[in-house]
């Protein structure tokens, strides 16, 4: 994903030459935003990249490259948004951050561990002594 964002991109990266060229970047980069939005939660990034990448290709030389460099930022925003951890908000949103593991108090340790000793023993008692 992220070599054909820098195809398009990248500071050294020529422009396409073709139509076919801007053609066939513009499907790999709708064929990332498909596989990204199944796993990016749901977010900014991933409605400017699905709104982008729906539109039609332009005609004409200068509008296509446009184009091809628009979806281009979106995808790469996209796969920043993807491979970022979601912020507090965003998971409050989202209701990941609902339940919180509480650390048991001291007494209800205590009551574990009293009760595996006392499992211990009872096991320990009922196995047959040679």
């Amino acid at each position: 994903m992220t070599e054909t964002v820098s195809l398009v991109l990248g500071e050294e990266s020529p422009l396409p030459e073709t139509d076919q060229d801007v053609v066939d970047l513009v499907h790999r980069l709708r064929g990332h935003v498909m596989q990204l939005g199944a796993v990016a939660l749901p977010g900014p990034a991933l409605d400017h990249a699905r709104q982008v990448s729906g539109g039609d290709l332009p005609d004409g030389h200068l509008p296509s490259r446009v184009y091809l460099r628009q979806l281009a930022e979106a995808t790469q925003d996209l796969v920043r948004a993807a491979n970022s951890p979601p912020q507090r908000e965003e998971r409050r949103a989202l209701g990941l951050g609902r339940w919180k593991v509480r650390r048991p108090s001291r007494n209800a340790l205590r009551a574990m561990v009293f009760a595996v000793a006392v499992a211990i023993l009872i096991i320990a008692g009922s196995v047959p002594r040679p």
